[in-house]
């Protein structure tokens, strides 16, 4: 197919990831996945063949480990049209007052740092072809949520997707931040099968970067319909 994209997608072993990686072999992508569980990826590697999946095991927190998986993604498929920064994780603790700085720090290292490490490794690559990156924000980005670190991890990418879109238009790449309300995946003890699905975020992503060049698709907010 002519229109045939390279994405990269962080935080790819499960729920959102793993289900938009799906979505895009579908449509006739191919996709780079990275997350820090090797067997996982290889599972969907087995799936779908390496002809169509590339797995490179990463901590994306730490930006040497997501540069690599940016060069074996250009070593492997020869470009990179579009990077899904999906990796994202919470904490137990609710709260300040409760909260636990061990677990906030972990958690910030996830939605912040990874984020801007993925954005730092590859746009270089994505200025080339005048590519698309996209972020998972959070509905936790857009409001106020009682004491909630998490919340504010998500406002933090929420402007960031905001700010790296301003910057990208300089050289007519796009920019897309995802806000889903909450979504049934491992992040839960519990299944939510009443809320979002992965495939439901994944079906955003491949809109988003269907869109016609002259669009560009900046945000998307998706919440349960009850």
């Amino acid at each position: 197919m002519t229109d045939q994209k390279i994405v990269l997608i962080t935080g790819a072993s499960s729920g959102i990831g793993a289900a938009t990686a799906e979505k895009l072999i579908e449509a006739g992508h191919k996709v780079v996945i990275t997350a820090r569980s090797t067997g996982k990826l290889n599972d969907i590697v087995k799936r779908w063949g390496n002809d169509r999946v590339l797995a490179v095991t990463a901590d994306v927190s730490k930006l040497n480990e997501i540069t690599n998986v940016v060069d074996k993604a250009i070593e492997t498929f020869g470009r990179l049209d579009v990077v899904f920064a999906n990796a994202g994780t919470g904490v137990n603790a609710p709260g300040i007052e409760n909260g636990d700085p061990d677990e906030w720090k972990t958690m910030l290292d996830v939605n912040i740092n990874a984020l801007l490490f993925t954005a730092k490794a590859s746009l270089p690559a994505l200025k080339e072809t005048q590519g698309h990156f996209i972020i998972t924000s959070s509905i936790a980005g857009k409001i106020t949520l009682k004491g909630s670190v998490y919340g504010a991890s998500k406002w933090f990418a929420y402007g960031f997707g905001q700010n790296l879109a301003a910057e990208m238009a300089e050289w007519n790449g796009r920019c897309t931040t995802i806000c889903p309300g909450m979504v049934n995946t491992p992040f839960f003890d519990e299944a939510k099968p009443d809320k979002l699905d992965p495939s439901d975020i994944a079906d955003a992503v491949v809109y988003a970067i269907s869109a016609d060049p002259r669009c560009d698709v900046r945000e998307i907010t998706l919440m349960p319909t009850k």
